[in-house]
């Protein structure tokens, strides 16, 4: 028996790595993501789609959006300074240009499409690159602090300021909040649209938005290393339900994006979210 339209879960796509990868006997170059990020996906009333580099990236990209909901720009190596004018800096991470290439022309495609979009880390990086802006490539040297990446894979713990009156600030509430941090590159120059929505107290921005009406929403730490809090998850989930139920023809019975007011504090499960 098929399912009701209403009762259809958002399809999220992740970008992946694609990395030189070990399992059992076999050593390859293999498409992978930390399973944090799609059980926070899951859980929050969503299908996860598993998204990785593609060879030409631009046809691929259109191939592929018409089928999602939302999409997630994960974390991961640093993006090429080259594509932001910069010199290559001693400790940025080797190119992986096919990556970059891949999510660029995914993220480009999602904002024509008005698609939902929540970027973490390296993804909040990449947006930040694609809408004009720079980074820092190595926060030791330009702040003169360890205190984003403490290494050995052991995240670090910073507190960030949410600014009020932002569509952060209705999914996890304004002040002070911990963040798990895993990064040695920050924003610099704040890209064309981009909104500050969190920073810490050194200044760095921790997170920011469009400031139009399309859902952006970048933070620079690592959400999905919170088991216990699934905000800003559970929020994408929500913008994408929306979407899925305007692109499948009801948008005279859907609401308008839930915006900066937005307050999903309580764990409510979205999963049957449509209008």
């Amino acid at each position: 028996m098929a399912s009701k339209d209403s009762d259809r879960r958002p399809v999220i796509g992740l970008t992946t790595y694609l990395e030189q990868a070990k399992q059992g006997v076999w050593d390859v170059r293999a498409a992978f993501l930390p399973q944090q990020y799609f059980d926070s996906v899951t859980s929050s009333g969503g299908v996860a789609v598993l998204l990785p580099p593609q060879p030409a990236p631009d046809a691929a990209a259109e191939a592929v959006l018409d089928g999602l909901d939302g999409l997630i720009l994960t974390g991961g190596v640093d993006v090429q300074p080259e594509l932001y004018g910069q010199e290559r800096h001693p400790s940025t991470d080797p190119a992986r240009a096919d990556r970059d290439a891949w999510e660029l022309a995914l993220f480009r495609g999602a904002e024509e499409r008005r698609i939902p979009v929540l970027a973490i880390c390296r993804g909040l990086q990449l947006v930040n690159i694609a809408r004009g802006g720079t980074l820092h490539q190595h926060l030791p040297e330009a702040l003169g602090t360890e205190r984003y990446r403490v290494g050995g894979g052991v995240f670090a713990s910073n507190t960030v300021e949410v600014a009020p009156d932002t569509r952060l600030a209705g999914m996890l509430g304004d002040g002070a909040f911990d963040v798990h941090s895993y990064h040695h590159q920050g924003v610099d120059r704040l890209g064309d649209g981009l909104i500050v929505t969190a920073s810490t107290d050194d200044g760095l921005v921790q997170a920011f938005e469009s400031d139009g009406d399309g859902y952006v929403v970048g933070v620079q730490w690592h959400p999905e290393e919170n088991a216990e809090d699934k905000r800003l998850f559970a929020g994408l989930v929500a913008e994408a339900s929306v979407y899925a139920a305007a692109k499948r023809g009801s948008a005279s019975a859907i609401p308008r994006s839930t915006g900066s007011g937005t307050d999903i504090r309580s764990k409510t499960d979205l999963r049957g979210v449509s209008a």
